[in-house]
């Protein structure tokens, strides 16, 4: 049986493995490829790209093969030691298992992508002037946010 205490995680993966898909199902059917569309000017578009790589487009551009192998692998890898983690570490902190819970979410979202279109749908494009981040989306953020708390927690901690 489940504890109680995971009950947090388990609503934080949900609620964004859901907010994900929901998102980057809405960019799919109402965004052209490479399309954008300002929200705040000079600062936000919603946009669509598909990232074959990793975070900033890391690994697009080598061999299709090699790169859709381990992008598959690496994640599937994660989640399961963050599993193994959260079980046999049993964390007491509902802050951690939020994280964690956000970390897995994002994660599942982007293997989803990865699985359904050998890439990742981005939309969220901020920029100052002409200088542009990388596109990311919900599961991006969610990974960055928890990665984020879990350090903070662990620097609190020791």
């Amino acid at each position: 049986m489940v504890r109680k205490k995971y009950l947090i995680g388990a609503i934080s993966f949900i609620g964004v493995l859901v907010l994900d898909i929901i998102t980057k199902d809405y960019i799919l059917t109402h965004y052209p490829l490479f399309s954008s569309k300002p929200v705040i000017s000079g600062l936000l578009n919603i946009v669509h790209v598909q990232n074959k790589g990793v975070a900033f487009g890391i690994l697009g551009g080598s061999a299709p093969f090699w790169r859709d192998i381990l992008l598959l692998l690496f994640p599937i890898l994660a989640l399961v030691g963050m599993l193994i983690f959260v079980f046999f570490y049993s964390p007491d902190k509902s802050g951690i298992l939020l994280a964690l819970g956000g970390i897995m979410g994002g994660a599942t979202g982007n293997l989803i992508d990865r699985i359904r279109f050998k890439a990742v749908i981005d939309f969220i494009d901020v920029y100052w002037q002409s200088y542009h981040w990388p596109a990311f989306n919900v599961a991006d953020s969610a990974i960055t946010v928890g990665v984020l708390t879990l350090a903070f927690f662990f620097l609190k901690d020791s």
